[in-house]
């Protein structure tokens, strides 16, 4: 048996006993994958050096990618974006919309925001995109105590839920450090909530900068989010270009994503693998080195 054979077949149970919940329960990974993961590069728009959606598209190509990453959006726009992407070969990753308080203590807050995220998700599928993020609460911002937090949410998870799967869309709950956010930290808490909206419409996404502050494994934290894991922002430990974190702290080693990549090769993703984080110099010069970068890591990841 090859390492490719040995890592498949034991990919549910690597994937339980990496997935423990906040609660202690184990959150079991997707079955065997049925196509291996594969890395498809992008980024988030605004970093992409271009004058219209168009020349965009065409620059992160060049530069070695095959999608754009894009905020909130309304419908109008979501139109005209992917009109504006017909025939580039650049796809739509996933819309950084962000905050919707579903854990607010003021249920009016909560029940605007669930329509919000409906109209999101709505927005999110007119595009053609792989989902809307979906930050629950930032520090700061008013919110429940956590059980009571994680019980509220699940009803409202469910609502959207049924909802995104009738229009073709998808959430993407993001997990962040604790110094972002106190309710959402691990991948494993973000499947188990997946698992238990029981919806193809409520998913998750990983970060690789929340994921170095959070997580003790990357390639556990990907084994634990599974099937439900739908997109990946990358950055280096430091929130710059991966790549570029000697620049800055010239006598740490370079943050590794082959571990990361491991589980993502593991799970059999699929989804775009997206730049959220500072370019330091110029763009034109800096992104395509990180791409490469980024490469050579899977294909040591998946050698």
């Amino acid at each position: 048996m090859d390492r490719r054979d040995f890592l498949k077949t034991s990919l549910v149970g690597a994937g339980a006993a990496a997935g423990l919940s906040a609660g202690g329960r184990a959150v079991r990974a997707a079955a065997e994958p049925a196509k291996p993961g594969v890395l498809k590069l992008c980024s988030q728009d605004g970093k992409i050096p271009g004058k219209s959606v168009k020349e965009k598209a065409e620059k992160v190509q060049e530069f070695g990618g095959c999608g754009l990453e894009f905020g909130g959006m309304d419908l109008n726009r979501a139109k005209q974006t992917r009109k504006d992407l017909e025939g580039t070969g650049c796809g739509v990753a996933a819309l950084c919309w962000g905050y919707f308080p579903l854990i607010d203590p003021d249920e009016a807050k909560r029940q605007k925001a669930v329509e919000d995220l409906k109209r999101a998700v709505e927005v999110g599928a007119e595009a053609g995109s792989t989902g809307v993020i979906l930050v629950p609460a930032f520090n700061g911002h008013p919110q429940l105590e956590f059980y009571e937090a994680k019980k509220v949410i699940l009803g409202h998870l469910r609502e959207v839920g049924e909802h995104a799967a009738k229009v073709g869309g998808r959430l993407l709950m993001e997990p962040l450090n604790r110094g972002e956010a106190r309710f959402l930290n691990q991948l494993a808490l973000a499947a188990q909530l997946c698992r238990d909206a029981g919806s193809d419409g409520v998913c998750m996404m990983g970060d690789f900068y929340h994921m170095c502050i959070e997580e003790t494994s990357d390639q556990g934290a990907f084994l634990s989010a599974g099937k439900w894991c739908h997109h990946v922002h990358l950055a280096s430990r430091i929130r710059w270009l991966p790549g570029q974190d000697q620049r800055k702290e010239p006598n740490k080693p370079e943050r590794s994503f082959v571990d990361g990549f491991r589980g993502l090769e593991r799970i059999g993703y699929q989804d775009y693998c997206s730049l959220e984080c500072h370019v330091e110099g110029d763009p034109n010069v800096e992104i395509p080195k990180s791409f490469k970068f980024l490469k050579a890591q899977w294909e040591e990841a998946t050698a």
